[in-house]
C-alpha cells in the first residue's frame, strides 16, 4: 500500500521529469528519486538528452552510498537493455536499492523487463503509484511507441468569437505578448512545428523557438503541396533550425534544390497526413506541435491525428474572418470532435484552454490497459 510519503516522492519525480521535454527524443522523459532506508529524500535526477546517462543513473550519483537499503521513484519502469547507456535495472541492483516504485509499465520492447529483472534480484517492487500524472507527462512518447506515430498538439489563437483573423486577413496580434511567448515554450518542448502553405505564405513565418535558454530547435515543417509558397528567401529556409518541406509527389522543386524536401501522397484535399506523420516518426520525431491555420488543423482532425488542442482565447470580438478550424469533414452535430477540458489558465490579458480528444483519451486508456 503506498503511502503520502510515497506519492509524494512520485510526484517530485513526475516534476524532475518534465525537465527533460523538449531535449530526449527519441527516448521518454524520465525522472526518479531516491530515499533512504528511513525515508530521506536523497538522490534525485531525470533524464536531460538522448545518448546521455537515465534518470536513474544521475539519481544514483546524487545518492552515492545512501541508496543502500532505500527506495527508488521512478516514473517509467527502469529499462532492462543496454544501448547507449547500460541497464538501469542493474544500476538499481548494483546500488543495493532495496524497493523499487514505478508508475508506468514500459510499452518498449526493446526495454521492458526491468521490473522482472529487479524481482529476480530480491528487490521490492511496486507498480502504478500516480499512474496517470507520469503518463500526462510522457504522452508524447508513449503515444509514438502505442500508435506509430508522433503525438500531435493542435495551438491556435483565436477572439472569443473563434477567429484567427480579421476579414481582410490582419492577424497580428489577436493574442498577447505573454500568450506568444508561452507558445514558445510549446516549440521548446516539442520535436517539430508543422504550418501549412496558407501560413507560410501568408506570415513567412520563422518557427524557431525564442526566448528560451538551451533550448533544442525543433525541426521546422511546412507542408506545401504544389511546393509553391515556400520560396527562396523565406524566413523558415534560413540556418536557426533545420527545415522540412513536405510536398506532392509530382510538385516541382527545382527552386528548393539545397532544402530537405519530402514527397508525399495527394489525398483529395492535400497531403496524406498519415503519410507525413510516418514520415515525420521515422525521422525521430515523436511529438508535433501543429501551427497551421484552419485547413490543415481540419486535415489533422479528419485524420483523427490531433493529441491535445491548446487554444488561446483573447478578450476580441471581429464578427467576421476565417474561423480556427474547418475542413474536419464535420457535417452535423452528431459527428462533432467532442473534447474533454483539463486546465483552463490565464496567460496575459488571454484564456488559455487546453483539452485531449475523448476519442484519444479512449484509445490512450486501451493501450494502457493492454
Amino acid at each position: 500500500m503506498a503511502t503520502a510519503a510515497d506519492a509524494d516522492a512520485m510526484r517530485r519525480a513526475i516534476e524532475l521529469a518534465a525537465r527533460g521535454l523538449g531535449s530526449t527524443s527519441p527516448n521518454p522523459v524520465v525522472g526518479c528519486v531516491i530515499t533512504d532506508a528511513s525515508g530521506a529524500v536523497v538522490g534525485e535526477g531525470f533524464h536531460r538528452r538522448a545518448g546521455g546517462p537515465h534518470a536513474e543513473v544521475h539519481a544514483l550519483a546524487d545518492a552515492g552510498e545512501r541508496a543502500r537499503g532505500g527506495t527508488a521513484y521512478v516514473t517509467l519502469e527502469p529499462c532492462n537493455h543496454t544501448g547507449r547507456t547500460g541497464p538501469c535495472a542493474q544500476a538499481l541492483i548494483e546500488a543495493g536499492v532495496s524497493r523499487v516504485v514505478y508508475a508506468v509499465g514500459d510499452p518498449n520492447p526493446q526495454a521492458t523487463g526491468g521490473a522482472d529483472t529487479l524481482r529476480a534480484a530480491g528487490v521490492q517492487v511496486e507498480q502504478g503509484l500516480l499512474t496517470e500524472e507520469a503518463e500526462a507527462g510522457n504522452a508524447a512518447w508513449l503515444t509514438s511507441v502505442r500508435l506509430g506515430r508522433p503525438y500531435v498538439l493542435w495551438k491556435y489563437a483565436a477572439t472569443l468569437d473563434g477567429r484567427i483573423a480579421a476579414q481582410d486577413g490582419t492577424s497580428r496580434w489577436i493574442s498577447s505578448a505573454e500568450s506568444r511567448a508561452d507558445v514558445h515554450r510549446l516549440r521548446a518542448e516539442a520535436d517539430a512545428v508543422v504550418v501549412g502553405s496558407g501560413t507560410a505564405r501568408t506570415d513567412d513565418p520563422h518557427l524557431a523557438v525564442r526566448g528560451i535558454e538551451d533550448a533544442v530547435q525543433p525541426l521546422r515543417v511546412v507542408v506545401d503541396t504544389e511546393a509553391k509558397a515556400v520560396r527562396p528567401g523565406a524566413r523558415v529556409l534560413d540556418d536557426a533550425a533545420p527545415t522540412l518541406i513536405a510536398v506532392a509527389e509530382d510538385a516541382d522543386t527545382g527552386h528548393l534544390a539545397d532544402v530537405d524536401v519530402v514527397r508525399l501522397p495527394r489525398t483529395a484535399t492535400g497531403l496524406d497526413i498519415p503519410a507525413l506523420l510516418a514520415e515525420l516518426h521515422g525521422r525521430g520525431v515523436r511529438s508535433v506541435l501543429l501551427e497551421g491555420g484552419p485547413t490543415l488543423a481540419g486535415a489533422f482532425v479528419a485524420a483523427g491525428a490531433v493529441d491535445k488542442v491548446v487554444g488561446y482565447l483573447a478578450p476580441v470580438l471581429l464578427g467576421a474572418g476565417p474561423a480556427a478550424l474547418t475542413g474536419a469533414h464535420i457535417t452535423t452535430l452528431t459527428d462533432a470532435l467532442r473534447l474533454e477540458l483539463t486546465e483552463t489558465v490565464r496567460v496575459g490579458a488571454d484564456l488559455r484552454i487546453t483539452a485531449t480528444p475523448v476519442s484519444a483519451t479512449a484509445v490512450t486508456s486501451t493501450a494502457k490497459e493492454r
